[in-house]
């Protein structure tokens, strides 16, 4: 049996998350709990299954196919097996597989039929997540493969992980993207459920472990971590430890809400704020103020 693993999306044709024309897989599971967080079906690595209201007809087909016979609007979800079944008899995919478990060679099968535009636009695969270094297995033979196929790779990262453990993964990438969404480690708990310290320690050391092009990236969130000081402190934090590392700074967006409700999860950070444009050109000067390049994969 092949190696598996807890699988949220293969996005093709991605153009923001590193260089050219990307695949990009996104991998389930993260020790993180940020509370604006757009892919909460990647909290946890096991196969979900989430209900879109807004598509379903209430014709019962679910229900039906449903070896445990729950409730088209899952209020037993607790029971649900994430099976799929109910995916497949549903008419109008108000049931959509949101986690998937994937044979690893499925995922490269799927990744090899874009090998020209990587080659064509300069592009290749990257990982996210979740936090796709919580399957250290399936990402490490994901990534020798693809390695030993010459596709260029990416890795988008909070750092929350065992050094040791994850250095000959990044050793294969060629971009790295590592977040720091709050210098203050106590803001840091209050926002994300951990301490930023090992995070920051791992982040110092990048350098360290790898000879990759390494971009800081701050997820900008309206009224948690859009001030100046933080800002210029992350800039400030980066120009010393990583003085060749860019940074991108990505307004927060609330398309992800809808996931919440498809999993039955509550949102309830409903007063976070959308940067305006004027704002994050303001932040981007604090960076550039701080003698850190700015990058731009948007």
């Amino acid at each position: 049996m092949g190696i598996k693993g807890y699988v949220m999306n293969i996005q093709p044709f991605s153009v923001n998350d590193g260089n050219g024309i990307r695949t990009t897989v996104f991998l389930a599971g993260c020790p993180l709990r940020c509370k604006w967080c757009s892919n909460p079906e990647g909290f946890t690595a096991e196969s979900k299954v989430g209900w879109y209201e807004s598509r379903c007809i209430g014709c019962g087909a679910c229900e039906a196919a449903c070896p445990e016979g729950i409730a088209i609007n899952l209020l037993e979800r607790e029971r649900c097996t994430a099976c799929g079944k109910c995916v497949d008899a549903c008419p109008t995919e108000a049931r959509s597989y949101m986690v998937s478990l994937m044979d690893a060679d499925e995922v490269l099968n799927q990744i090899q039929k874009h090998r020209i535009f990587y080659s064509y636009s300069g592009g290749g695969v990257t990982f996210s997540g979740g936090e796709s270094t919580t399957q250290i297995e399936f990402l490490d033979y994901l990534s020798k493969r693809i390695y030993d196929m010459g596709f260029s790779m990416a890795i988008e990262t909070c750092c929350m992980f065992e050094r040791e453990q994850v250095a000959p993964i990044l050793s294969r990438m060629d971009q790295v993207f590592a977040d720091i969404k709050l210098l203050d480690s106590e803001r840091h708990r209050a926002w994300t459920g951990v301490s930023n310290v090992k995070i920051l320690d791992n982040i110092k050391k990048l350098d360290d472990v790898i000879d990759a092009e390494i971009i800081i990236r701050i997820p900008v969130v309206g009224g948690v971590n859009d001030d100046e000081d933080n800002i210029r402190g992350t800039a400030a934090f980066v120009h010393e430890y990583l003085p060749k590392a860019k940074m991108e700074l990505l307004p927060y967006h609330e398309l992800g809400t809808i996931k919440y409700k498809a999993l039955g999860i509550s949102y309830e950070q409903r007063d976070l704020r959308v940067p305006t444009k004027e704002e994050m050109n303001r932040l981007r000067a604090i960076v550039d103020e701080e003698g850190v390049v700015l990058a731009d994969f948007r």
